[in-house]
């Protein structure tokens, strides 16, 4: 009984952190509904089943991850987080091997961005 109730409890904490990471680009939606659904699948089959028919785990898990498709205007809001996101430390560090990793993992990002959305076309 305890164990379901922190289930629940931690299950409210992620929805409401990933659903704040819908706006707020530093915050991810994704892991943070994931570890929701895990939560609540384990704690509680009406709110597993709530979560799992909501707009937003529609959107961002059942077809970006599950389906595997995305508008371009999705793909482009997502590119544009993540450059900003890497673009912060790129401009506070002065140092050439951040820089370097910084302009790797944006370019890894588009890559396989684009071999994970065009796999099945």
């Amino acid at each position: 009984m305890l164990k379901k109730s922190l289930f629940i409890l931690l299950g409210s904490v992620s929805f409401i952190l990933g659903t704040v990471g819908i706006f707020v680009p530093v915050l991810p939606t994704v892991p943070f509904y994931l570890l929701t659904a895990y939560l609540w699948l384990n704690s509680s089959n009406r709110l597993y089943s709530y979560f799992t028919k909501s707009k937003y785990y529609q959107i961002y898990i059942q077809k970006m991850l599950i389906e595997k498709k995305a508008s371009k205007a999705s793909l482009l809001k997502m590119l544009l987080m993540v450059f900003i996101v890497l673009l912060i430390p790129f401009i506070i560090f002065n140092s050439l091997h951040v820089r370097i990793i910084l302009v790797t993992v944006f370019l890894a990002h588009l890559i396989f961005g684009y071999i994970y959305f065009n796999k099945n076309k």
